[in-house]
């Protein structure tokens, strides 16, 4: 067994894989069979050591879902999925949606990423411009005001003072962010994701995003069960888990509380103001017209889009402030120490 989860990208092309072929009719059987060839020459990995491993229990007579599960690579979500589109003979459908959802889920984490990266490169910059201002530019100017003696000397060391003042309380400030930023990915990838996700939502712009995140996993997931023909209490019920966001999970668990009234999800939702006012009446209009799912599907997409344009404003907004907080340091340091050069010029002149 795969001591190995696949990653998003991973899933989301043996899903369509899969559901192509599935498409074109051929079974499950002969399709692992097909993609297991064409990994042979390929180098070793998790997807690899899956797909040699469900061809062996496929053969045998194991259902898709089951087989998957024998691997140990794919996550939960996706062997519910399949196992429930098995049940409901709508597996070729619910392989296309995995293969959506998961590759919306790399788009997101890309995004992510991104937000988190180019920061984290800025700070590593700033620092060293900090540290190369104290360890060799400041004690050349100080080496040469040294030299000088009289009142303008003693003028000279005041805005040295100032400009060292200046450099150690940025690059301070600078090494608490960066080891802030060091101890929080350690955490979110460990057990202690909670912690991180508890100190963000401090920040309303990150816990619009976490709460968008959170939206859209559950919507996908719903999309999806319902898609495999689940009544929407146990739809939702399944699909209440993969928010993996607490205040979302605490307005779902009111819309189940609604649903056990007699009430439907759409309208649940909308009571419970579930989605932002601009997405709150799509589900009341889908359940109306009889199309939920497509417009569940549709709200997926708009959600996904949201998270990313989110994302983009807030690395819009921390980008220029490092970079501005590295010019106004730097800038003030070289003034500081050049204000007793310029009045020595004017001294002589």
């Amino acid at each position: 067994m795969s001591k190995h989860l696949l990653d998003n990208l991973g899933v989301s092309a043996f899903c369509e894989s899969m559901a192509m072929m599935v498409q074109s009719g051929i079974r499950t059987d002969e399709a692992v069979g097909l993609l297991a060839e064409s990994a042979a020459g390929e180098k070793e990995g998790p997807l690899s050591r899956g797909l040699a491993v469900m061809k062996e229990k496929l053969e045998l007579g194991e259902s898709l879902s089951a087989a998957m599960r024998e691997t140990g690579c794919f996550p939960d979500y996706a062997l519910s999925m399949v196992e429930a589109g098995e049940s409901s003979g709508r597996l070729e459908d619910i392989l296309f949606r995995l293969s959506r959802y998961y590759a919306d889920q790399k788009t997101i984490a890309e995004k992510l990423k991104s937000a988190v990266t180019y920061p984290a490169a800025m700070l590593v910059l700033i620092i060293a411009v900090l540290a190369a201002m104290l360890v060799m530019v400041l004690p050349a100017f100080t080496g040469v005001y040294d030299k000088l003696t009289g009142s303008l000397g003693a003028s000279a060391y005041a805005y040295v003072r100032w400009a060292y003042a200046f450099c150690w309380i940025a690059l301070a400030v600078m090494v608490l962010l960066a080891a802030l930023l060091v101890i929080g990915l350690l955490l979110w990838r460990s057990k202690g994701r909670g912690l991180v996700e508890k100190a963000l939502r401090r920040f309303p712009t990150a816990a619009s995003i976490l709460n968008g995140m959170g939206m859209f996993r559950f919507t996908s997931a719903l999309s999806t069960f319902l898609a495999s023909g689940e009544m929407q209490d146990e739809a939702v019920a399944n699909s209440l888990p993969m928010a993996d966001c607490p205040p979302v999970e605490e307005k779902l668990r009111r819309c189940v509380e609604r649903m056990e009234e007699g009430h439907s999800i759409a309208q649940a939702a909308y009571d419970e103001s579930l989605f932002e006012p601009v997405h709150g009446r799509m589900p009341l209009a889908g359940e109306r017209s009889g199309n939920l799912e497509a417009v569940l599907e549709r709200l997926t997409g708009l959600l996904e889009e949201d998270c990313g344009n989110k994302v983009d404003r807030l690395v819009g907004v921390v980008d220029p402030l490092l970079s501005g907080i590295l010019m106004v340091t730097v800038g003030l340091s070289l003034l500081s120490v050049m204000l007793p050069l310029i009045g020595m010029m004017n001294a002589v002149g």
